[in-house]
């Protein structure tokens, strides 16, 4: 602890001889911490020895009260003459050069059982505060524990202050460390430690709920690519803010996850939740090392990844959550590079899909122009097979109905004959029997003759219409003989394509030769006849 002395302008060369030093700050004379006081007895503000032994009389009338502290000051600059170690909780921290600080102490239930001034002088701030940030990455806030190494100093218009020129890294991460030690244990004894981590992983990013302070370091970097992302319709960002430092953070970032989850539009939950913040000081991040908040990541139903901080920057949150990036920025970079990867490996596989279509495609042409030439050549061959059928079925056609046209006009003549020979032996006969029969009636009696007369004319009337009904019966016999021959003749072969050929007389053209030697031709098909001429030429073989 630094003692200052009231050392007059006059005796200066004096308390520097004797070992004093001058403090150009506060403009004031100070005994080097290890030096004995009894040299700067005058000097000093108060003389505790004389206090203490001061008249009764004096004492009944009282001293000042400048007097009375100072006596506890240099009492207190007596008894701790060298810093000593002690632990405290930072309860505030201000000032600038000095650095000053407002120390306490609590008990297990959290209640104020001691509380201190604080301060840090310029001149140690460097070597203080820097080389504690430089060991921890923790800068000296509200809510740390910390192990200091303090001189108390007592004075008379401020009362008691600590002059803190060290502070222990260790204690301080330790007690961090502690606090998550704490965390990750409890949270292994219920069996969740690892449940989120052990879900499956998106095959895809389509939708993402991020989750970050309004005004994070690292919100910018993520945004620039997320939105580049969703512009192109690939994957949409959900933004929702909470405070992620100081008292309630971490139920504040819990509270918006359950919301903007209960929220959440559409059948399917978000592919991953998104915590971000960007870099910050351990201390910073030491609000998310929380028991509640990590037992809802562990328990969330979809994946978590998280870019809180830096590499070095670890939190139980990260330990928990499904996937932990350093930084925002490398997050998305993660997330861009899944993405990249699938659009890709479907890019391949359409690829393979399409090689491999093209080759059955080119293999299925292959074998439709070999199936095309043979069945073109099986074709042909069909067509000439039947060609030479049908040649050969038109010249048995047209032989068959050539002798069944001779034959039934044969019959018809002969029918015909026989019809008019039949109609001519009972016609004779019938007149035979008429005469016979006049005769016999001119032989009868003249009584008779009127009824003979009639009997006669009966019998004549039946004779003309046996003959008629003969000669009608005749008719229709030979017209039903040439209809019957007619119907097994020419009209059924010309309905199945065929044609009739004539020459001018009327005959029958069978041969090539015969139509040849003809000048004029008729060529009778099913719906009619044309004429025709026979062009006479040079064959050709």
């Amino acid at each position: 602890m630094t003692t200052y002395l009231n050392v007059p302008f006059r005796d200066k060369a004096e308390a520097k001889a004797k070992g004093a030093r001058w403090d150009a700050e506060l403009r004031k004379w100070f005994v080097p911490v290890g030096r004995e006081l009894e040299p700067f007895a005058s000097w000093l503000p108060v003389n505790p020895a004389k206090l203490a032994s001061q008249d009764v009389v004096e004492a009944g009338k009282g001293v000042p009260l400048s007097q009375l502290l100072a006596g506890v000051a240099s009492a207190v600059e007596r008894a701790f003459r060298q810093g000593i170690w002690t632990t405290a909780e930072i309860v505030r921290v201000d000032g600038d050069p000095h650095v000053y600080l407002e120390l306490a102490e609590r008990d297990a239930t959290g209640s104020l059982i001691a509380k201190a001034r604080a301060i840090v002088w310029q001149r140690d701030v460097a070597g203080v505060l820097g080389t504690f940030q430089a060991a921890t990455g923790v800068r000296l806030a509200a809510g740390i524990k910390v192990l200091v190494r303090a001189r108390p100093e007592f004075s008379a218009q401020y009362g008691l202050t600590l002059h803190i020129d060290a502070i222990d890294p260790s204690y301080t991460l330790g007690d961090l460390e502690a606090k998550k030690r704490q965390i990750r244990e409890r949270l292994k004894g219920e069996g969740i430690f690892d449940r989120n981590r052990q879900l499956q992983a998106p095959w895809d990013y389509r939708t993402l709920l991020v989750v970050s302070p309004p005004r994070a370091a690292g919100l910018g970097d993520f945004a620039r690519d997320a939105d580049r992302l969703q512009q192109h319709g690939v994957c949409a960002a959900v933004y929702v803010h909470s405070r992620f430092e100081g008292e309630g953070a971490a139920a504040s970032i819990r509270e918006a996850i359950e919301a903007a989850l209960a929220a959440w539009s559409g059948p399917e939950l978000p592919d991953a939740i998104v915590i971000i913040r960007g870099g910050g000081a351990v201390n910073d991040l030491a609000w998310l090392n929380d028991y509640e908040l990590a037992r809802s990541i562990c328990l969330s139903p979809v994946p978590v990844l998280t870019g809180i901080g830096h590499e070095r920057d670890n939190t139980v949150l990260d330990e928990v959550a499904h996937q932990r990036f350093d930084t925002p920025s490398k997050v998305i970079a993660g997330v861009q590079a899944l993405i990249v990867k699938r659009a890709r490996d479907s890019q391949a596989a359409f690829d393979d899909v399409a090689s491999l279509a093209l080759r059955q495609l080119r293999a299925a042409r292959a074998n439709v122009d070999g199936f095309d030439v043979t069945i073109r050549e099986r074709v042909l061959e069909c067509i000439a097979g039947a060609r030479a059928g049908a040649q050969e079925r038109l010249g048995n056609v047209q032989r068959l109905a050539q002798r069944a046209l001779y034959q039934a006009a044969q019959g018809t003549l002969q029918a015909l004959g026989d019809v008019r020979a039949g109609a001519g032996g009972r016609l004779a006969a019938a007149r035979a029997r008429a005469a016979a029969l006049m005769a016999q009636i001119d032989a009868d009696t003249t009584t008779g003759l009127a009824l003979q007369r009639e009997r006669i004319r009966d019998l004549v009337d039946e004779v003309e219409r046996l003959a008629r009904n003969t000669l009608r019966w005749g008719a229709d016999a030979a017209e039903g003989a040439f209809r019957e021959v007619v119907a097994q003749g020419p009209e059924k072969t010309l309905g199945r394509g065929f044609a009739v050929v004539h020459s001018r007389g009327g005959q029958i053209v069978t041969s090539a030769g015969a139509a040849g030697e003809a000048k004029d031709l008729r060529v009778q098909f099913q719906d009619g006849s044309i004429e025709a001429t026979v062009r006479r030429g040079k064959e050709h073989a």
